[in-house]
C-alpha cells in the first residue's frame, strides 16, 4: 500500500510528543521529590528511555506486536518475526490500511513502552538504587509490559480477543504501572521518617512545568491513538481536553471544601488523574461524558492518594491514587459510556443500550492486568533486592541519593550564598569604618 503522507506526519509529531511526556514526567516527579533527591527522580525517567528504547528494538516490538504460528501462545505472546525491527524496515506500511510506515507504529507504540516503565519510579523515590531500577526496568518492560500491549492491543490477544476495549492505555500503561509500583513500594518498605519527617514537593514550579508539557504531550498519546486522521482522532483529542481541566477543577475543589484551600500540586495532581482516566475512553465516549468521567476522576483520585496513610505503604509520588485508581475508573467507565465509533451494540456502554457484559470485561481487563503486574513486579523486586540489593543505605537515603549515588546536586547554592554575603557585608563594613573614624 503507498504511504499516506498526511497519517505519516501526523504519527509522527504524535511520536514525538508521547515522547515528550517522559521527560515531562522527569519535571514533573522531580518537582514532587526532597531537593536532595531530584537528580536522582529526573535520572530513572531518563533511564527509562535508555533502556526500553534498547530492548523494544532488539524484540520488545516482536513480542507485543507480531505472531508467534502458534495459536494458543499466540494469545499471549508475540513471536520473533521482528527482532531488530528488521522486518519494519523491508515493510513500507503496515497491512491495516492506514498508510503508515511500519517503523513509525513501532515507534509511536516505543514512547508508550518508555513511559509506562518510568511512571513506576514514582512510588519508589528518595530510596531506591539507580542500577537496581535499570535492571528493573528492563526485566519488567519485558516479561511484563510487552506481553501485556500483545493481551490488549494486539488481533489475537487474549484479551483483544474477549473484546476488553482500551484506546489508549488505561490499562496496558496505567494499571499496569500503578500495580508495579505499589509492589515495588511494598519490596523497598517505607522512607527514613516516613510519617515523621515533611517530605513536601521541594519545588513546585517544577511540578507545574512538568504538569504542562505532560498536557501537551498527552494530546499526541491519545489522539495519535487512533493511528489516522479523522473524526475519532478529533474526538479523542477534544475529549483529552475536556476531562482533564475537568479534573483539576475538581480536585482544587475537594481541596478547598476540605482543607480550607486550593493547591498547585492539587491542580497538577488533578490534571493527570483526568488525563489517566480518560485515555482508555477518549475515541469512545461523547464529549458530555468526559465532563464526567473528569469530575470523577478527580474526585475520586484525590482522596485516593490518601489510602497509603490509612493501609500503611509508602507510595511517594502517589502512583497508586492516581494511575492505578484512575487507569482502573477510567477502563470501568466504558461500561457505562462507551458509544463510538466502531463498536456493535454489545460492545456499547449501559448508558447507550449495551448489556453488563462490556461492563464485566472492563472491570475484568483491570483485575488481570494488575494483578500480573503486581505480582510479577514483586517478584522481580524481591530477587533484585535479596541479590544485588534495591534499597540505597539509611545514611545514603539520609544524606541524598543525588550526592551519593550520582556525585552531583540539583542546585549549588554555595557560590550564590558566598557572593550574597559578600554583597551584603561589603557596604556594612564600609558604613562601619565611618562610623568608628
Amino acid at each position: 500500500m503507498k504511504i499516506d503522507s498526511g497519517t505519516t506526519a501526523w504519527m509522527l509529531a504524535a511520536t514525538a510528543l508521547v515522547l515528550l511526556m517522559t521527560p515531562g514526567l522527569a519535571f514533573f516527579y522531580g518537582g514532587m521529590t526532597r531537593a536532595k533527591s531530584v537528580l536522582n527522580m529526573m535520572m530513572m525517567s531518563f533511564a527509562s528511555i535508555i533502556t526500553v528504547t534498547i530492548a523494544w528494538v532488539i524484540y520488545g516490538h516482536s513480542l507485543a506486536f507480531t505472531n508467534n504460528g502458534n495459536s494458543f501462545l499466540d494469545k499471549f505472546v508475540g513471536g520473533l518475526d521482528a527482532l531488530g525491527l528488521q522486518s519494519l524496515v523491508d515493510t513500507a506500511t503496515k497491512d491495516d490500511g492506514t498508510g503508515m510506515p511500519s517503523l513509525v507504529f513501532s515507534a509511536f507504540q516505543l514512547t508508550f513502552a518508555i513511559i509506562t516503565v518510568a511512571l513506576i519510579s514514582g512510588a519508589i523515590a528518595d530510596r531506591a538504587k539507580f542500577g537496581a531500577w535499570v535492571v528493573f526496568s528492563v526485566i519488567w518492560a519485558t516479561i511484563v509490559y510487552f506481553p501485556v500491549a500483545h493481551w490488549v492491543w494486539q488481533t489475537g490477544g487474549w484479551l483483544n480477543s474477549l473484546g476488553i476495549e482500551d484506546f489508549a492505555g488505561g490499562t496496558v500503561v496505567h494499571v499496569n504501572a500503578g500495580a508495579a509500583g505499589l509492589a515495588l513500594a511494598l519490596v523497598l518498605g517505607k522512607r527514613t521518617g516516613w510519617r515523621k519527617d515533611p517530605m513536601r514537593p521541594h519545588n513546585l514550579t517544577l511540578v507545574l512545568l512538568g504538569v504542562g508539557l505532560l498536557w501537551f504531550g498527552w494530546f499526541g498519546f491519545n489522539a495519535g491513538s487512533e493511528l489516522a486522521v479523522d473524526g475519532t482522532a478529533g474526538l479523542a483529542f477534544m475529549n483529552t481536553q475536556i476531562a482533564t481541566a475537568v479534573a483539576a477543577g475538581a480536585w482544587i475543589l475537594v481541596e478547598k471544601l476540605r482543607d480550607g484551600h486550593s493547591t498547585t500540586l492539587g491542580v497538577a495532581s488533578g490534571a493527570v488523574a483526568g488525563l489517566v482516566a480518560i485515555t482508555p475512553a477518549c475515541g469512545f465516549v461523547d464529549p458530555w461524558a468526559a465532563i464526567v468521567i473528569g469530575a470523577i476522576a478527580g474526585t475520586v483520585c484525590a482522596y485516593a492518594v490518601g489510602l497509603k496513610y490509612k493501609l500503611g505503604y509508602d507510595d511517594s509520588l502517589d502512583v497508586v491514587g492516581v494511575h492505578l485508581v484512575g487507569g482502573a475508573f477510567g477502563a470501568i467507565s466504558l461500561g457505562f459510556f462507551a458509544a463510538y465509533p466502531f463498536l456493535d451494540q454489545q460492545g456499547k456502554g449501559l448508558f447507550y443500550g449495551g448489556g453488563l457484559k462490556q461492563l464485566g470485561l472492563q472491570i475484568l481487563g483491570p483485575v488481570v492486568v494488575g494483578l500480573y503486574s503486581f505480582v510479577l513486579a514483586y517478584i522481580i523486586g524481591k530477587i533484585i533486592d535479596k541479590t544485588m540489593g534495591f534499597r540505597v543505605t539509611e545514611e545514603d537515603e539520609v544524606t541524598g541519593v543525588d550526592i551519593t549515588t550520582h556525585a552531583e546536586t540539583g542546585y549549588d547554592l554555595g557560590s550564590v550564598h558566598a557572593s550574597g554575603v559578600a554583597a551584603v557585608n561589603g557596604p556594612v563594613q564600609s558604613v562601619t569604618k565611618k562610623v568608628d573614624a
